[in-house]
């Protein structure tokens, strides 16, 4: 399914900024907002050794780590660096990027999945340049069955022809399976941990589940730890090769 589509409109940028919680682009000088461009650097000499990775899966432990912010701000800072960037939401059970976006969510990854529409008409484009988001669309009775179909497969593939950079937002991957069934088609995972709440029983066996099928971990990002006062500072860890148990 060709993304030049004669049939489709073409869409303008909606101008409204995003939520506050994107603070890369609300407070660019914060230590957060620089924590963040860190992070962004560490991803790209994490990965510098795989050619053609570019499709990367975040996800969390437990609930209310922040994932989904992290995953919003730092597909915004690879966007502010000029890299093509796409945000796919394949949290299928509580979706939130159209809302930290201002996007709509009436059409999305769902839709593409069922043959609904061409994946050209589920992209949003962002207020930001180079950044665009594909929003879940409408939450289906089946999340685990659709993402791990024949046709996400196929749509990531069509995706690496057109992104520079994709960045998949993920449900926990203790509570469903939903992200251990995208876990062999991307290039790495990053597992987002909040200091104080997630408990090492859990993120390792967030760890052993991505890893048992076929995912390869790049690291984790320790989100909510405070620092010098800054109540939320993101600090990224590098986690060496998949075979890592800790």
């Amino acid at each position: 399914m060709s993304w030049f589509s004669s049939s489709s409109k073409k869409k303008k940028r909606d101008h409204r900024q995003p939520e506050r919680k994107v603070i890369a682009l609300d407070n660019p000088k914060s230590p957060i907002a620089e924590a963040y461009r860190t992070l962004r650097t560490s991803i790209r000499f994490a990965t510098a050794i795989q050619e053609q990775a570019k499709v990367f899966l975040f996800t969390s432990a437990g609930p209310r780590e922040g994932k989904s912010t992290v995953t919003a701000n730092v597909a915004v800072t690879f966007a502010q660096n000029g890299t093509k960037t796409l945000l796919i939401d394949c949290d299928l059970r509580k979706p939130v990027q159209h809302k930290i976006f201002h996007v709509s969510n009436s059409v999305g990854l769902t839709n593409v999945l069922v043959d609904k529409c061409p994946e050209v008409d589920a992209i949003n484009l962002t207020s930001i340049p180079q950044l665009d988001v594909m929003t879940s669309g409408p939450i289906p009775p089946n999340p685990s069955e659709l993402l791990s179909s024949p046709r996400m497969q196929d749509l990531l593939d069509d995706l690496r022809q057109r992104y520079d950079l994709i960045l998949i937002d993920t449900p926990p991957a203790v509570a469903v399976t939903d992200p251990v069934v995208l876990a062999s088609h991307v290039d790495g995972i990053f597992l987002v941990i909040r200091a104080k709440q997630a408990t090492i029983e859990m993120a390792k066996l967030a760890t052993t589940r991505l890893q048992q099928s076929q995912g390869r971990i790049i690291g984790a990002i320790l989100n909510g730890m405070e620092i010098h006062g800054e109540d939320y500072y993101y600090y990224y860890y590098y986690g060496g090769s998949q075979n890592q148990s800790e």
